[in-house]
């Protein structure tokens, strides 16, 4: 019980109130909690509205995974990529862990449910077995700094909650898993896909796990994960944090078991709360720019690293003739740690080198040793520049998890 505060539906109108000495107020519409105030704080049980948008909660930056609805993909610019390492990064801020090169493909899709402009498409490239310790997944790695407050590996551990907007040519019961910074405390969890080619939305909520090792700055906090296969000996009972590895649910439906199968997946939010909200939609360049912590380029956006292109490549003009010179790119953002950076020829596309309009056109590039996380340099070193001419290059830079 509580203070109940709630408008009049008879006489003159006005307020009523009826009160205990629990300490927390309610305030009601028709009888109907709306809004709690606790000493947790203020929940708010209905919806906000705003300028005639409805909202399940005010926006408030809730959602701890990045690039949720998939708009973001600076490395491939929508292309299908065939994952051949574990980690393969596709669409921003997403990997593919692949436990054998090849057998499934990753695209930006525009295949998208009511709301969305874009989804993350996984395709399998063959009939494939898998083998008791294999798996196959997509990944996000959260950053520790974002998700600190949720105390994970302590007694106050919060509840969370993971939604997400799911098709598949496949139908039947499939799996996920949260895991710990050091992947030795795992969370299976399972859904079910009823109609095959059909969006559905689905919703798990998971308690805050009490133990094991979650990074509260720069370093990995945890994994969120989909499954489009995995072994025997890397799955385990859904529903429960486990001290082991585990990459999926027993039993759940492997994907890539079906040459063709395809798998797509958005909307993707992770929140505190026993209860999803309405996807957490952020301007464009405030999504971008989240992204750009973790993987930046010169390149315009819609452009592959390795495209013979100049539009926005770092340049400089040498004032002397030199046997060296050096550009600096000021990143976008500062970020999460200092990056690996790779320079790009714009007149090829080549990786590791400049372009120069004097003598021999691309040349070697090294990184300086003045990288940092807001500024990133190369050099180039023993060619003959001569004054007036220049340097220009591209360049990528990683920071991911």
């Amino acid at each position: 019980m509580a203070i109940n505060i709630n408008a009049k539906t008879s006489g003159v109108g006005g307020l009523e109130t009826t009160a205990d000495n629990s300490g927390n107020i309610n305030i009601q519409s028709g009888g109907s909690t709306v809004m709690s105030v606790t000493s947790s704080g203020v929940a708010v049980t209905g919806s906000f509205s705003q300028n005639g948008a409805v909202y399940s909660t005010q926006p408030s930056f809730r959602n701890l995974i990045i690039n949720g609805d998939m708009r973001i993909d600076q490395r491939n610019a929508g292309a299908s990529i065939t994952p051949l390492v574990n980690p393969t990064y596709t669409i921003d801020r997403w990997f593919a862990a692949p436990a054998i090169a090849s057998k499934f493909s990753v695209q930006q899709s525009t295949t998208a449910p009511t709301g969305f402009s874009n989804s993350l498409l996984m395709t399998s490239l063959a009939a494939t077995t898998v083998g008791a310790s294999d798996y196959y997944e997509m990944y996000q790695a959260i950053e520790g700094y974002n998700m600190a407050h949720l105390n994970w590996g302590t007694a106050n551990a919060k509840t969370v909650t993971l939604s997400f907007w799911v098709r598949s040519s496949l139908t039947g019961t499939f799996g996920g898993t949260v895991l710990s910074a050091s992947a030795g405390e795992t969370y299976p969890f399972t859904y079910t896909i009823s109609s095959a080619d059909t969006w559905e939305q689905k919703s798990i909520t998971i308690l805050g796990p009490t133990s094991g090792t979650f990074g509260t700055t720069n370093t990995v906090g945890c994994y969120v994960g989909f499954n489009l296969g995995a072994g025997t000996s890397v799955s385990g009972t859904a529903g429960s944090w486990q001290n082991s590895f585990f990459r999926a649910p027993s039993g759940t439906v492997q994907v890539v078991a079906t040459s063709g199968a395809t798998f797509y997946i958005t909307g993707v939010q992770l929140e505190v709360g026993s209860t999803a909200t309405d996807f957490e939609n952020l301007p464009y360049d405030v999504e971008l720019a989240r992204c750009q912590r973790y993987y930046a380029k010169t390149y315009n956006d819609g452009v592959n690293p390795g495209t013979a292109s100049s539009l926005g490549a770092a340049f400089h003009v040498m004032d002397a003739t030199m046997t060296y010179g050096s550009l600096q790119w000021s990143l976008p953002v500062k970020m999460r740690a200092t990056p690996t950076t790779v320079s790009y020829s714009p007149n090829t596309g080549a990786s590791g080198k400049f372009y120069t309009n004097s003598g021999p056109g691309d040349i070697n590039s090294q990184v300086s040793g003045w990288n940092g996380m807001s500024i990133v340099s190369f050099n180039v070193a023993n060619v003959s520049i001569t004054a007036t001419a220049y340097i220009v290059a591209h360049i990528t830079a990683s920071a991911e998890l």
